[in-house]
């Protein structure tokens, strides 16, 4: 995050009515993309307050969360859950090989330097699946680099090894969240890709 970032503030856009609602769409996409086996260890990477962190332990996962702002895990740490909250840079993760089942990485890579390195990092610790989720053509975070599908796709996967299995998912394509556009979200399918929020769920075979 950048340096004037405020965690109680970015908390508080959560549980706003329109925050909830975005939230609520966005962890249901990255829910059903993972699909995690019960009581499956997940690392968060850039977990920031802890918001989703808290959503996949509420959901039975035994979740790890991991960010740069030591700000940012204090505040998190302070709401409970259970969760283990470390300081790290994503592109030296401090964990051996396959240590856990699942790594998100939800809106952190676009603050990375070096996104690359970060995804191989990620790739390297996770036994089973990797969950990459994005803003699409968003302003909103202050000194955050937007990366495209098509550079993830064909820049980024083909230097993970092993080759994964590729999901694309998206989601929020009324991002007013008014009742209207709520209730069309609900009709269009999570594979047509033009949401404001797009998940890239990598698979180990």
């Amino acid at each position: 995050m950048n340096s004037g970032f405020d965690p109680a503030a970015y908390e508080a856009w959560y549980h706003s009515p329109r925050g909830r609602w975005i939230a609520e769409r966005e962890f249901k996409l990255l829910w059903q993309l993972l699909s995690p086996k019960p009581a499956a260890s997940l690392l968060d990477v850039g977990c920031g307050t802890g918001h989703f962190s808290r959503r996949f332990t509420d959901k039975g996962l035994a979740v790890t969360g991991l960010d740069p702002d030591q700000t940012s895990l204090e505040y998190a740490a302070a709401l409970g859950s259970g969760i283990r909250y470390l300081q790290g840079d994503a592109q030296s993760l401090p964990f051996a090989d396959d240590s856990f089942d699942c790594v998100s990485a939800i809106t952190s890579l676009c603050f990375v330097s070096d996104p690359l390195l970060a995804l191989k990092e990620m790739w390297r610790v996770t036994r089973q699946s990797l969950l990459h989720f994005s803003k699409r053509n968003s302003g909103g975070y202050r000194g955050a680099r937007w990366d495209s599908a098509s550079e993830i796709q064909n820049e980024w996967i083909p230097e993970l090894m092993p080759a994964p299995d590729v999901a694309w998912w998206s989601a929020i394509y009324f991002p007013g969240g008014g009742p209207v556009g709520r209730q069309l979200e609900e009709w269009i399918p999570p594979r047509f890709l033009f949401g404001g929020f797009l998940v890239l769920c990598l698979q180990k075979p």
